[in-house]
């Protein structure tokens, strides 16, 4: 079947819409980060860059660190990002661009998210990280596609008084394995909460009063079988539920900034972030 030129737009350059990327642009291993300005803090340490793209929030760097290709990509703020993201990387390896059909063959990319987050528990200090192992979404995204409830999200649901449905899934079982083996002791495997803004949806009280009380100590105190929430941010279920549905790997691992319990907050945030990102390469290119 041939896609519509109004669902996958190319632009004149043969460049997808909003990536303004070839398919031989991108690499199957991508970092991906939100802050279009921190993708040349992790392509610094490439050993060479072989493409710069830009376009609106979304800033491109290809190149080789130890031989290994890598693309890092910013994705700007938000699932509705991500969702933008996740679909034009999906079709640059997944559908023919001078046909606009679907390859015969499906390709599945490696896609690893490096953010910042909050941490939910005084047992997740600031200046440690958390790999999530499951994202749950507070956002409106997930009833666009085909999602199932689970008993976290329902239960959820309920104990936050949400008047929708909240979606979550897993990360990719590889790729989890691969950054939780020998992890240092300031590293965490958890459950992190997308929200859909950065004030009122985490809980944050300015010049209004929240609708939902008491949301963050809601979501301090949320369990389900020995599960708990450990951070929130504002990506992580979104790239995991574009991932399910597309078929790709993916990973979401934040450093965290804040404590939302303590009110405290990083004071070497940018070194905590190029901790992070060391990390990440170093795992991608043994």
């Amino acid at each position: 079947m041939k896609i519509s030129p109004t669902d996958l737009i190319i632009n004149p350059d043969g460049t997808i819409y909003h990536l303004n990327l070839l398919p031989e642009h991108l690499s199957d291993t991508i970092i991906t980060v939100g802050d279009p300005d921190r993708v040349k803090f992790v392509s610094q340490y490439f050993d060479s860059i072989e493409i710069k793209s830009s376009k609106r929030e979304f800033v491109t760097h290809t190149g080789y660190l130890k031989g290994k290709r890598l693309s890092v990509i910013s994705s700007g703020i938000g699932t509705d990002n991500v969702e933008i993201l996740m679909n034009e990387l999906d079709a640059l390896v997944n559908i023919n661009f001078n046909t606009l059909e679907v390859n015969p063959v499906h390709k599945s990319l490696n896609i690893i998210r490096l953010g910042t987050s909050g941490s939910l528990q005084t047992s997740i200090p600031v200046n440690s990280f958390v790999i999530s192992a499951f994202g749950i979404g507070l956002d409106a995204l997930g009833f666009f596609y085909e999602t199932e409830p689970n008993e976290i999200t329902k239960k959820i649901r309920e104990n936050f008084e949400l008047e929708f449905m909240p979606y979550g899934n897993p990360s990719s079982n590889n790729l989890l394995k691969l950054f939780s083996e020998n992890s240092p002791k300031n590293w965490f495997t958890g459950t992190t909460i997308t929200c859909p803004g950065f004030y009122a949806p985490q809980g944050r009280t300015l010049r209004y009063m929240p609708k939902i009380e008491g949301l963050l100590q809601k979501m301090n105190q949320f369990s389900h079988d020995g599960i708990f929430l450990t951070n929130l941010e504002m990506e992580t279920a979104g790239y995991y539920l574009m991932g399910k549905i597309l078929g790709h790997e993916v990973l979401s691992i934040s450093a965290i900034l804040a404590s939302r319990m303590t009110n405290e907050f990083s004071q070497i945030a940018d070194k905590q972030v190029d901790s992070l990102i060391k990390f990440a390469l170093e795992k991608l290119c043994k």
